[in-house]
């Protein structure tokens, strides 16, 4: 028996990275996924590479109506929503001087306006008693050069958090934040290295020896996460902020 066997779950930005990784624990654990993606091709992917119990539907969460048609389709597959994971999400660098109002829509659109409306879209088809997963940041809580406009989307999800349990406890539903420290994704590699794989290795350990577990994280240490959050286990966990960042924001 797994901790999901016989839920629907809604896994948004799950081509790759953490939202993939989830993807295969949640299918491991006996759920049936739908994951979305910006790019159809890495959609393909991922989903060739779990097997089954997996559909990819292709879509940018910035866009209402890409939101809107995910859950058309939805609705004529399956009856209800048990879990939804908001993981799709960017980051760049920026320092405040040359910041522009192009970063700024493209982080916030994805980050936060993505997240805002994957959530409202979702509520008719969401079971009482779901569970929302909020792929949050720890630079939400840590100050970072060049990334502030990053961490204040992120910020904005820990607070959306706390309104939404005020808004969703009449349906019975959790919302938690899941907030990784340094993960390897391409995502993190690509930041450190733009595509250089000795300069991304470099970066990687240059990351990990500010780390009290002394490397970064794995995928899946994050997804196992997610699995605890959306079953039964986390019940009585709502509104809060899990830490999966190998101790960096307790020093």
């Amino acid at each position: 028996m797994g901790k999901l066997d016989g839920k629907v779950a809604v896994i948004t930005g799950g081509s790759s990275g953490i939202g993939l990784a989830t993807a295969e624990r949640f299918v491991e654990e006996g759920a049936k996924v739908f994951i979305t993606g910006r790019r159809q091709s890495e959609l393909d992917l991922a989903v060739n590479k779990i097997g089954k119990d997996i559909t990819g539907i292709q879509g940018d969460v910035s866009n209402i109506q890409d939101l809107e048609n995910l859950y058309r389709i939805l609705q004529k597959q399956v009856t209800q929503i048990d879990i939804l994971v908001v993981n799709a999400g960017i980051g760049n660098w920026a320092s405040l001087e040359d910041i522009t109002e192009e970063h700024y829509y493209k982080i916030f659109d994805i980050n936060v306006k993505g997240a805002l409306f994957s959530v409202q879209k979702a509520l008719p088809l969401f079971r009482l008693g779901g569970s929302i997963i909020l792929i949050g940041s720890i630079m939400a809580s840590k100050g970072t050069p060049a990334l502030s406009v990053y961490s204040a989307s992120k910020a904005a999800l820990r607070s959306f958090a706390r309104s939404w349990i005020h808004e969703l406890n009449e349906l019975n539903i959790r919302v938690n934040v899941l907030s990784p420290g340094a993960t390897e994704t391409p995502g993190f590699l690509s930041i450190g290295g733009i595509g250089n794989q000795e300069i991304a290795e470099q970066f990687k350990a240059s990351v990990a020896s500010t780390i009290p577990r002394g490397r970064v994280g794995d995928t899946r240490e994050v997804a196992n996460v997610a699995v605890f959050l959306a079953s039964e286990d986390s019940s009585y966990i709502n509104g809060s902020e899990i830490l999966v960042d190998g101790g960096v924001l307790q020093i």
